[in-house]
């Protein structure tokens, strides 16, 4: 334990790159997963279609594969960024897919009588969306989109075999200086991603009850 303790500030750092890619790759995530459900609910039918092939393609694609195109193919169409951005890229095409579902299992749940009601009186289809629906599918979805910024955070872990010094990372460097301190290592890297789902559970779940309680 005196060699992990001794490298406390690598390993703090490792996990706070992992926090990093995690909120970044979430936020956007929301962002994207939110218009591709809007593209699937829309009256607009090739939007319907191309919504639900991305949603269909990417849910059934290994995340390693989207990084694999992430960090290798993109840089082939001359787009090229950091380790650190084709990470956040890859993680947030993966990631919006299931906030897709789960957005638009919210938006399935809003009664349909206040759509109706709120085509009666006038509204198009995007203040219907943005005043009426959305505002209540987010409320519905908050233990959905725990789970998965829960599977986000500890889907960061893969971004090791691309050269992205995050909490994993940093685990296999530390084993390689010193054979002896694997299993301390091992403790102390499940220990923070534990830590790191806990918060984000505790989080939502003050958010829920929130939520619950504005109803």
């Amino acid at each position: 334990m005196d060699f992990v303790w001794d490298q406390r500030e690598l390993i703090l750092e490792g996990f706070w790159r992992t926090i990093q890619l995690a909120a970044l790759a979430g936020g956007l995530s929301l962002v994207f997963g939110t218009l591709l459900a809007v593209m699937r609910v829309c009256p607009i039918p090739p939007l319907r279609w191309a919504g639900a092939t991305y949603v269909t393609v990417v849910r059934n694609t290994p995340l390693t594969l989207v990084f694999i195109f992430s960090t290798f193919g993109l840089p082939r169409l001359e787009i090229r960024f950091s380790f650190f951005v084709f990470a956040v890229v890859a993680l947030t095409v993966y990631t919006s897919s299931f906030v897709c579902e789960a957005v638009r299992s919210g938006i399935n749940s809003v009664a349909s009588g206040e759509i109706e009601a709120a085509r009666a009186i006038g509204l198009p289809f995007r203040q219907t969306l943005s005043l009426v629906v959305l505002p209540q599918a987010f409320r519905a979805i908050v233990p959905l989109l725990s789970s998965v910024f829960i599977a986000l955070t500890k889907n960061t872990s893969i971004a090791v075999a691309f050269s992205v010094t995050e909490a994993t990372s940093i685990l296999r460097r530390l084993q390689n200086q010193d054979a002896s301190a694997t299993f301390p290592l091992l403790i102390v890297t499940a220990a923070g991603y534990l830590v790191i789902t806990l918060a984000l559970s505790f989080a939502f779940s003050r958010l829920e009850r929130r939520v619950a309680a504005a109803r």
